[in-house]
């Protein structure tokens, strides 16, 4: 009897990740999934969010640095005058303001086009970048507050896509490392009356849409030689000069 060849893994998987996980924990999956450990991703999401994850598979690991650093696109929600400590909707409220009597969608526009371009932005301290090897959200949960360096963003988009007070919806388009929530956070800063996140979708990275993923409860359900068949070639996602 003829061996049957188990298919090979290599590539990249387009995933849309379910609210309420981790990024680690969509690798964990695909790694039980696909019985391989050489697995990763091109940026994280934040639990609460959901959307598109490009999830990379075997020697495709080798230009996570390259898919990493593409420009990516963001919809969400947000609500005016609630603050919290995570600055989205999983933290705990740490202050209550008022809205502006006069507050209108032409005055929430005017304060998103501030934004806009090249800037210096400060990582929250609930996020999962390190100081000295440990990430900032332990630190935050145990009550910590620690200095961070401010780094460079660009925001090329940001527009409000509707508004019922309090709650308000937007759309983002920016570079890598830019925290949404934090920007949400500043806004409700500018109109003196605080914000949170309260949704985030990201739907685009680059030429890589939400459109062409699969969600991560489907992707667990299909056989191996369907995945197989969705994963993305490495020389068809970068540029030849990355290979």
């Amino acid at each position: 009897m003829a061996n049957i060849q188990e298919p090979t893994f290599e590539g990249i998987l387009l995933v849309d990740k379910p609210s309420g996980i981790t990024s680690h924990d969509i690798v964990d999956r695909l790694r039980r999934k696909l019985k391989m450990k050489k697995i990763g991703h091109a940026g994280t999401l934040d639990p609460l969010a959901t959307g598109l994850m490009i999830m990379l598979i075997g020697k495709a690991t080798k230009v996570s640095q390259f898919l990493i650093s593409l420009d990516k696109s963001y919809e969400g929600e947000f609500i005016f005058g609630i603050e919290t400590d995570s600055q989205d909707a999983d933290g705990e409220v740490v202050n209550e303001k008022p809205l502006p009597t006069d507050l209108t969608s032409e005055r929430i526009e005017k304060e998103m086009e501030g934004f806009l371009g090249d800037q210096y932005q400060t990582p929250p301290m609930f996020s999962a970048k390190k100081i000295n090897g440990v990430p900032l959200y332990k630190m935050a949960r145990k009550g910590k507050t620690v200095e961070r360096e401010p780094r460079f963003i660009r925001i090329n988009e940001l527009k409000l896509t509707k508004w019922d007070s309090p709650k308000g919806g937007f759309s983002m388009a920016c570079s890598k490392g830019t925290y949404v929530r934090t920007v949400l956070h500043d806004l409700g800063q500018r109109i003196a009356c605080g914000a949170h996140m309260s949704s985030l979708r990201r739907t685009q990275i680059d030429q890589f849409s939400i459109e062409g993923a699969k969600p991560l409860e489907e992707i667990q359900e299909m056989n191996l030689g369907d995945i197989q068949k969705r994963l993305i070639p490495i020389r068809e996602a970068v540029p030849s000069h990355v290979l």
